[in-house]
Protein backbone atom coordinates (compact mmCIF):
# COMPACT_ATOMS: atom_id res chain seq x y z
CA UNK A 1 0.00 0.00 0.00
CA UNK A 2 2.87 2.15 0.96
CA UNK A 3 4.54 1.76 -2.35
CA UNK A 4 1.39 2.42 -4.09
CA UNK A 5 0.57 5.48 -2.52
CA UNK A 6 4.33 6.51 -2.87
CA UNK A 7 4.01 6.02 -6.62
CA UNK A 8 0.95 8.48 -6.83
CA UNK A 9 2.37 10.97 -5.05
CA UNK A 10 5.60 11.12 -7.61
CA UNK A 11 2.91 11.11 -10.39
CA UNK A 12 1.77 14.12 -8.88
CA UNK A 13 4.30 15.83 -8.47
CA UNK A 14 5.66 15.32 -11.68
CA UNK A 15 2.40 16.20 -13.19
CA UNK A 16 2.38 19.58 -11.02
CA UNK A 17 5.91 20.40 -12.63
CA UNK A 18 5.35 20.23 -15.78
CA UNK A 19 1.93 21.93 -15.46
CA UNK A 20 4.25 24.54 -13.69
CA UNK A 21 6.31 24.68 -16.89
CA UNK A 22 3.91 24.89 -19.17
CA UNK A 23 2.02 27.69 -17.04
CA UNK A 24 5.43 29.18 -17.56
CA UNK A 25 5.58 29.28 -21.08
CA UNK A 26 2.01 31.28 -21.42
CA UNK A 27 1.96 34.18 -22.45
CA UNK A 28 0.99 36.82 -19.87
CA UNK A 29 -2.70 37.11 -21.13
CA UNK A 30 -2.92 33.71 -21.36
CA UNK A 31 -2.13 32.70 -17.56
CA UNK A 32 -4.09 35.85 -16.75
CA UNK A 33 -7.49 34.37 -17.89
CA UNK A 34 -6.84 30.82 -16.93
CA UNK A 35 -6.45 32.22 -13.12
CA UNK A 36 -9.75 34.25 -14.41
CA UNK A 37 -11.68 30.87 -14.83
CA UNK A 38 -10.19 29.29 -11.70
CA UNK A 39 -11.02 32.25 -9.76
CA UNK A 40 -14.45 32.70 -10.98
CA UNK A 41 -15.50 28.71 -11.23
CA UNK A 42 -14.32 28.44 -7.50
CA UNK A 43 -16.01 31.85 -6.65
CA UNK A 44 -19.65 31.16 -7.71
CA UNK A 45 -18.79 27.48 -7.03
CA UNK A 46 -20.04 26.04 -10.85
CA UNK A 47 -21.55 22.63 -10.95
CA UNK A 48 -20.36 20.55 -13.94
CA UNK A 49 -23.13 21.13 -15.52
CA UNK A 50 -23.62 24.52 -14.85
CA UNK A 51 -19.82 25.53 -16.00
CA UNK A 52 -20.74 23.45 -19.07
CA UNK A 53 -23.37 26.01 -19.91
CA UNK A 54 -21.48 28.91 -18.48
CA UNK A 55 -18.34 29.29 -20.03
CA UNK A 56 -19.54 29.41 -23.10
CA UNK A 57 -22.05 32.59 -23.12
CA UNK A 58 -19.79 33.80 -20.60
CA UNK A 59 -16.56 33.39 -23.23
CA UNK A 60 -18.17 34.80 -26.05
CA UNK A 61 -19.59 37.85 -23.83
CA UNK A 62 -15.42 38.56 -23.21
CA UNK A 63 -14.76 37.98 -26.74
CA UNK A 64 -17.45 41.14 -27.56
CA UNK A 65 -16.45 42.95 -24.98
CA UNK A 66 -12.68 42.66 -26.21
CA UNK A 67 -13.29 43.59 -29.18
CA UNK A 68 -15.36 46.85 -28.16
CA UNK A 69 -12.63 47.90 -25.85
CA UNK A 70 -9.55 47.37 -27.41
CA UNK A 71 -10.39 47.37 -31.23
CA UNK A 72 -13.07 49.71 -31.43
CA UNK A 73 -12.36 52.03 -28.09
CA UNK A 74 -8.66 52.00 -28.96
CA UNK A 75 -9.44 52.90 -32.73
CA UNK A 76 -11.30 56.39 -31.04
CA UNK A 77 -8.37 56.99 -29.46
CA UNK A 78 -6.17 56.81 -32.11
CA UNK A 79 -8.28 58.96 -34.51
CA UNK A 80 -8.62 61.49 -31.73
CA UNK A 81 -4.54 61.52 -31.59
CA UNK A 82 -4.65 61.55 -35.52
CA UNK A 83 -6.36 64.79 -35.46
CA UNK A 84 -4.12 66.76 -33.09
CA UNK A 85 -5.84 66.31 -29.67
CA UNK A 86 -6.25 69.81 -28.72
CA UNK A 87 -6.27 71.25 -32.04
CA UNK A 88 -9.77 68.91 -32.66
CA UNK A 89 -12.41 70.88 -34.15
CA UNK A 90 -15.81 70.94 -32.27
CA UNK A 91 -17.50 69.28 -35.15
CA UNK A 92 -14.77 66.74 -35.75
CA UNK A 93 -14.81 66.28 -31.61
CA UNK A 94 -18.99 66.03 -31.99
CA UNK A 95 -18.57 63.27 -34.49
CA UNK A 96 -15.95 60.92 -32.11
CA UNK A 97 -18.16 61.92 -29.07
CA UNK A 98 -21.52 60.54 -31.06
CA UNK A 99 -18.92 57.50 -31.61
CA UNK A 100 -17.94 56.93 -28.02
CA UNK A 101 -21.75 56.85 -27.23
CA UNK A 102 -22.49 54.09 -29.49
CA UNK A 103 -19.63 52.17 -28.05
CA UNK A 104 -20.78 52.38 -24.55
CA UNK A 105 -24.11 51.69 -25.74
CA UNK A 106 -22.62 48.44 -27.00
CA UNK A 107 -20.70 47.53 -24.28
CA UNK A 108 -24.23 48.03 -21.69
CA UNK A 109 -26.12 45.74 -24.05
CA UNK A 110 -23.40 43.38 -24.10
CA UNK A 111 -23.58 43.15 -20.08
CA UNK A 112 -27.14 43.21 -20.28
CA UNK A 113 -27.20 40.56 -22.78
CA UNK A 114 -24.99 38.81 -20.39
CA UNK A 115 -27.51 38.62 -17.60
CA UNK A 116 -30.16 37.95 -19.81
CA UNK A 117 -28.11 34.76 -21.39
CA UNK A 118 -26.59 33.64 -17.99
CA UNK A 119 -30.36 33.49 -16.21
CA UNK A 120 -30.70 30.51 -18.14
CA UNK A 121 -27.94 28.76 -17.23
CA UNK A 122 -27.12 29.80 -13.20
CA UNK A 123 -29.40 31.04 -10.44
CA UNK A 124 -29.59 35.36 -10.08
CA UNK A 125 -27.41 34.91 -6.90
CA UNK A 126 -24.57 33.31 -8.74
CA UNK A 127 -24.99 35.90 -11.72
CA UNK A 128 -24.21 38.35 -8.73
CA UNK A 129 -21.71 36.79 -6.69
CA UNK A 130 -19.79 36.87 -10.55
CA UNK A 131 -19.73 40.43 -10.94
CA UNK A 132 -18.16 40.81 -7.03
CA UNK A 133 -15.59 38.38 -8.58
CA UNK A 134 -15.09 39.86 -11.47
CA UNK A 135 -14.31 43.06 -9.25
CA UNK A 136 -12.23 41.60 -7.14
CA UNK A 137 -10.35 39.68 -9.43
CA UNK A 138 -9.61 42.64 -11.41
CA UNK A 139 -8.43 44.48 -7.68
CA UNK A 140 -5.79 41.54 -7.25
CA UNK A 141 -4.44 42.20 -10.77
CA UNK A 142 -3.88 45.95 -10.53
CA UNK A 143 -2.46 45.36 -7.02
CA UNK A 144 -0.14 42.46 -8.43
CA UNK A 145 0.67 44.76 -11.37
CA UNK A 146 1.58 47.33 -8.96
CA UNK A 147 3.47 45.24 -6.37
CA UNK A 148 5.60 44.76 -9.84
CA UNK A 149 6.33 48.06 -10.95
CA UNK A 150 7.16 48.83 -7.44
CA UNK A 151 10.00 45.86 -7.41
CA UNK A 152 11.26 47.02 -10.84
Amino acid sequence: MNIIMNSITKTIILLLFFMGSTVQAQPRHERIKAQKVAYITNQLELTSDEAAKFWPIYNKHEANMHQLRRKDMRNLRKEFQDQGGDAISDAEASKLLDRLITIEDKMHMEKTQLTTDLRKVISAKKIIKLRRAEEEFNKQLIKKFREGRRRN
